[in-house]
């Protein structure tokens, strides 16, 4: 296998991109947390790739809304499986460098489809986590809502204090419509305006991943994407680095601050 070299001054380029824009959207997925430990679960090598539940379910089919109020048990038997591959998991640099940029540019903000709070551990403020936090849980029944370090030691499903019913991780399961506040919130970065569009480590399989990077597109505001395969969005990006995340942003970050 030919490993992948960026063509000479890519990463310059993209460096540039970056020292030059006030306001930046980074949108990031699953890939961006694999230098962390973190496994998918769908893609090659993830915990559910080409593998059915014991149930003889698909993964989606187990993580769905559907199954979360019918079979609650069995939904929590798959959310607490990834949860306990998770556990323990730190940032890696390529969120540090995201952080450091928000605090050396006020403008950045992050649109991740990732769980895992590992932005916000890192320091970053502007986050929208559109699929939720897995370690927040909420009551179905009640208003009641928690915040948990892990899922050690619970019982599955665990219940609700108050009143007894079912307490579930306040995330987008299959099937579940994605939060009106975050929709909002990305909304309002879009009409704002921003410098540079930087997708890290997502295939971008769902428009509301993809969308911006195509809106950038037609706007001409420029475009980059790191991730080592091929994505929806590959073929339409200003510049592509088919590289790690925690690589290439420590490259990148080592050309904005060059001892």
């Amino acid at each position: 296998m030919t490993m992948y070299v960026p063509r000479d001054g890519e990463l310059d380029e993209v460096a540039a991109l970056i020292r030059n824009a006030q306001r930046v959207l980074i949108i990031t997925g699953a890939g961006i947390s694999a230098d962390s430990g973190l496994p998918t679960y769908r893609g090659i090598g993830g915990l559910y790739h080409e593998r059915l539940t014991k149930e003889g379910l698909t993964i989606e089919e187990a993580l769905s809304g559907d199954m979360m109020a019918r079979h609650p048990e069995v939904a929590w038997r798959y959310i607490a499986e990834i949860e306990a591959n998770c556990r323990g998991a730190q940032p890696n640099a390529a969120h540090n460098v995201i952080a450091d940029l928000e605090r050396e540019k006020p403008g950045v903000w992050v649109l991740t489809q990732n769980v895992d709070s590992l932005h916000r551990m890192a320091g970053s403020q502007k986050v929208i986590e559109i699929h939720g936090k897995v370690h927040h849980l909420r009551c179905t029944e009640c208003h009641h809502q928690r915040s948990v370090q892990d899922f050690a030691g619970l019982s599955l499903p665990p219940a609700c204090p108050v009143c007894g019913g079912v307490l579930r991780p306040d995330v987008v399961l299959f099937g579940e419509s994605l939060p009106q506040k975050g929709l909002d919130r990305l909304a309002h970065v879009l009409e704002q305006g921003v410098d540079l569009v930087l997708s890290i480590g997502t295939t971008s399989a769902f428009p509301y991943i993809a969308g911006p990077v195509w809106w950038a597109q037609q706007a001409g505001v420029p475009t980059v994407e790191i991730n080592p395969g091929e994505t929806e969005v590959s073929r339409i990006v200003d510049h592509r680095l088919r590289m790690g995340a925690a690589k290439a942003m420590t490259q990148i970050w080592a050309r904005l601050h060059p001892q």
